[in-house]
């Protein structure tokens, strides 16, 4: 049987609950996540372990880091995983359509099923789900809620965020 245990970070977002499953990060929740898991499925809270994952999420937030190198351990599907392994392929500062992500897997037919598996992704910020906007420009859906994507990506410098609206 997996161990899970949880720990608490203060973050420009609000408290974050990062997870670890077995001793690998397996979750990144945000307040009022949508789709997150029973606070029961966290695991026990604990004071340490989470080290190497909040020091990176720090360097992030503080524009010191583009890219994690932590382990991950999300748990999903195959078809989730290999929709969660495209994202973590979307460059810093960069933004795709759920089109061009469907285009990436290799089927343009599963833009609804990306759409889902992309809202299913339990790791957020470090598998960059909020790099993926509508087909139209637009900041859709988001499990972190909308202005949350709209404050990542502003922390990432993506261009043509002027033209992204809030829907």
């Amino acid at each position: 049987m997996s161990v899970k245990e949880h720990f608490l970070m203060e973050s420009p977002l609000g408290t974050l609950t990062l997870v670890n499953t077995d001793g690998v990060l397996s979750g990144i929740y945000m307040p009022e996540h949508k789709r997150g898991p029973m606070p029961e499925a966290l695991g026990t809270r604990v004071r340490s372990g989470f080290e190497q994952a909040a020091a990176e999420l720090q360097e992030y937030f503080e524009q010191g880091r583009t890219m994690f190198t932590l382990r991950l351990a999300p748990e999903g599907t195959s078809f989730q995983q290999n929709v969660w392994r495209h994202l973590r392929k979307i460059p810093y500062g960069e933004t795709r359509t759920y089109a061009q992500l469907a285009d990436a897997i290799g089927n343009r037919a599963a833009i609804r099923a990306v759409g889902l598996a992309n809202g299913r992704n339990p790791i957020s910020i470090v598998v960059p789900c909020h790099r993926v906007i509508g087909s139209d420009g637009s900041l859709t859906g988001y499990a972190g809620g909308l202005e949350r994507k709209k404050f990542l990506l502003e922390l990432e410098g993506v261009a043509q965020l002027r033209q992204l609206e809030l829907v």
